[in-house]
C-alpha cells in the first residue's frame, strides 16, 4: 500500500512553487511574454511547463515550512530574482521606445499618440513601430531562447535558498542609463538631420518672413524625418542586436 505523508506532500509542492515563482516573475517583467495580448492561461502554461523542464536539473532544495518566516521570505526572493531577469531585457525596449519617442516628437508627430497596452500610457506612431521592429529581430536571434537559457541558468549561480546570493540592484540602477545612452544613439541620424532641417527653416522664415512657417515647416520636418528614417533602417539592426546580446549579458550578472 502507497501511503502519502504531509512531509512528502510539502516537499512536492516546495520543489514547484519556489521555481515556478522565479519563472513566473521572468514572464511577468520579460518583453513580449509579458505582453497584455498574451492571456494570463497561457502565461500560466508556459511557467508551469517551463518549471517542469527545469525542475529535473535543479540542485537539492532546502526544505522549509511554506507558510514560514523562511519560506515566504524564499518565496519573496524568487520573486525578485525573476523579475530582476525580466527587466534587463525589458531596459533594451525602453530604449528603442525612448529613441522612437524623441524622433517622432522632433518631427512633429506629437500629436499622432495613441494608448499602449504594453505601457498603459500613451506612445508615438515611430516609438511603436520601432518596438514592433526590436521585436521581430528579438525573435529571429531567438531571444525567447535565450531568456529561457538565462532563467533556467540562474538555478545553477543563484540556487534556490536563503543564504545564497541575491539580486545587485545597484547594478541594475547602473545598467538603466543604458536607456537614455542607447536611445539618444540610435535618434540621433533623425534627430541630426531635423535639428539641421529646423534651422534652416528659421533661416528662410528670416529672410522672407511672409513664408506661412506653420504651413511649410511642419510637411518638411515630417518629410525629412520619414526619409532619413528609411534610409538609415539597414543600418539600425546591428545596433539593436549589440542591445539585445547586452541585455542577455546582463540578465547573465543580476546576482551579487
Amino acid at each position: 500500500m502507497i501511503t502519502v505523508s504531509s512531509d512528502l506532500v510539502q516537499t512536492w509542492i516546495v520543489s514547484l512553487l519556489w521555481p515556478l515563482t522565479r519563472v513566473l516573475g521572468m514572464i511577468a517583467s520579460a518583453p513580449i511574454l509579458s505582453h497584455s495580448a498574451v492571456p494570463n492561461r497561457i502565461k500560466l502554461g508556459l511557467g508551469i511547463m517551463l518549471t517542469l523542464i527545469i525542475i529535473p536539473t535543479l540542485p537539492a532544495i532546502p526544505s522549509f515550512e511554506i507558510f514560514s518566516f523562511k519560506g515566504l521570505l524564499i518565496l519573496a526572493q524568487q520573486l525578485m530574482i525573476g523579475l530582476a531577469i525580466g527587466f534587463c531585457m525589458r531596459l533594451v525596449f525602453s530604449a528603442i521606445e525612448l529613441a522612437g519617442h524623441m524622433i517622432g516628437m522632433t518631427m512633429g508627430l506629437g500629436f499622432a499618440s495613441f494608448f499602449d497596452p504594453q505601457t498603459s500610457g500613451q506612445t508615438t506612431a515611430i516609438s511603436q513601430f520601432l518596438v514592433i521592429l526590436a521585436m521581430l529581430i528579438f525573435l529571429s536571434l531567438n531571444g525567447h531562447l535565450l531568456m529561457v537559457s538565462a532563467i533556467a541558468n540562474s538555478f545553477t549561480s543563484m540556487p534556490i535558498g536563503v543564504e545564497t546570493s541575491s539580486v545587485d540592484y545597484m547594478k541594475i540602477v547602473q545598467w538603466a542609463e543604458m536607456i537614455f545612452t542607447a536611445g539618444m544613439s540610435l535618434a540621433l541620424p533623425v534627430v541630426t538631420a531635423l535639428l539641421i532641417t529646423n534651422m534652416a527653416l528659421g533661416i528662410l522664415t528670416k529672410t522672407a518672413p511672409q513664408l506661412n512657417l506653420f504651413g511649410i515647416g511642419f510637411p518638411i520636418t515630417i518629410s525629412v524625418g520619414f526619409i532619413v528614417l528609411a534610409v538609415s533602417l539597414s543600418s539600425i539592426e546591428k545596433p539593436i542586436e549589440n542591445l539585445i546580446e547586452l541585455g542577455t549579458t546582463h540578465m547573465s550578472q543580476v546576482a551579487k
